[in-house]
C-alpha cells in the first residue's frame, strides 16, 4: 500500500469561530444565570469562564449577555446562539455515544406511549435519532395523559413511556431514566417592568395577571410552589394549549411560569 496516497478532503469556505469548550461554557452560563455558578458546574475557575465568555463575545462581534446586579441575562444574539449551541453540543454527544456503544441491528416494533407536551417537543427528534441508528426498528405510538400511561405500562400496552416525571408521583416499581432536566422560568412580554427588576419573587408575580397551562399534570406543580409561599396566582386565563399561553404572554395580557423545554423565541 502506498503511504503517500492522496485521500479526498472536505474543504469549507469558512473558519470555525467557536470551540466546543466555549459553547459548553456559554450554555452553562445561560442555564445558571451567573458566571460563578457556571464555573462551579463546569469545574473551572471563574476567571477562566469569564475569559472564555469575553473571547466568544469578541468572535461574535456583539454582546451575548447583559449584566445586572444579580447575574446576567441573554441578549437577543445570545438567545439565537444558545439555540444553535445546544444543538451542536447535543449532536456531538450523540456522535460520541454512537462511537462508544456497539451498533446493534434491532428489528421489530417498539411500542411507545407519550404525553401531549413531549409528543410535540421531544418525540419527533427522538424518533429521528432512533431511526437513524436502528433503521429496521418500527414504532407503535400512542398519546395519553400520565395516569393513563402508567396504566398502559402495567397492562403491557406499551414497552416504554415518555412523560414529565416531575409532575407526577411514579409507582415505586417503575424503572425511570431522566432524559432532560429543564428549569422553570418566568415568561413575560418584551419590555415588561419585571424584566428590569434585580430580583423577582412570587409575591411580585402574584400581583400580575397569570396565564395558567392546564396539561400534563402541570397544575399540581404550580399549586405546590404557590402554596409553599402561602400565595395564590391571579389567574386571568387557563388553557390546555402552550401556543395560546405563549400568545397571551407575548401580547402583554399576563405572565406565566413554564419550563425552558417548551420555550420558543417567536
Amino acid at each position: 500500500m502506498n503511504d503517500n496516497m492522496n485521500y479526498p478532503r472536505l474543504c469549507y469556505g469558512f473558519s470555525m469561530l467557536f470551540t466546543l469548550r466555549q459553547l459548553e461554557f456559554f450554555v452553562a452560563i445561560a442555564d445558571a444565570g451567573q458566571i460563578s455558578k457556571a464555573a462551579l458546574f463546569c469545574n473551572v475557575s471563574q476567571s477562566s469562564m469569564t475569559v472564555a465568555l469575553q473571547n466568544l463575545e469578541e468572535q461574535c462581534g456583539r454582546p451575548l449577555f447583559t449584566r445586572h446586579a444579580k447575574g446576567i441575562r441573554l441578549t437577543e444574539t445570545g438567545e439565537r446562539l444558545l439555540r444553535h449551541a445546544k444543538k451542536v453540543l447535543n449532536t456531538v454527544q450523540l456522535a460520541t455515544d454512537d462511537m462508544l456503544i456497539p451498533s446493534n441491528d434491532l428489528s421489530g416494533t417498539l411500542r411507545i406511549g407519550v404525553t401531549e407536551t413531549l409528543s410535540a417537543y421531544m418525540l419527533p427528534a427522538l424518533l429521528s435519532a432512533i431511526t437513524a441508528r436502528f433503521p429496521s426498528l418500527q414504532f407503535s405510538l400512542v398519546e395519553y395523559p400520565s395516569p393513563r400511561l402508567c396504566q398502559a405500562i402495567r397492562e403491557g400496552m406499551v414497552d416504554l413511556a415518555l412523560m414529565l416525571v416531575s409532575n407526577i408521583m411514579l409507582p415505586e416499581d417503575f424503572a425511570t431514566e431522566i432524559f432532560i432536566r429543564s428549569t422553570r422560568r418566568l415568561w413575560t412580554c418584551a419590555g415588561h417592568p419585571l424584566q428590569d427588576a434585580p430580583t423577582i419573587t412570587l409575591q411580585d408575580i402574584a400581583k400580575e395577571d397569570f396565564m395558567l397551562l392546564d396539561m400534563d399534570d402541570h397544575i399540581p406543580i404550580v399549586n405546590h410552589y404557590w402554596t409553599e409561599q402561602n400565595l395564590q396566582p391571579r389567574i386571568k386565563f387557563k388553557s390546555t394549549s402552550i401556543e395560546a399561553i405563549r400568545g397571551m404572554v407575548a401580547q402583554g395580557h399576563g405572565v406565566t411560569i413554564l419550563s425552558d423545554f417548551v420555550y420558543r423565541p417567536w
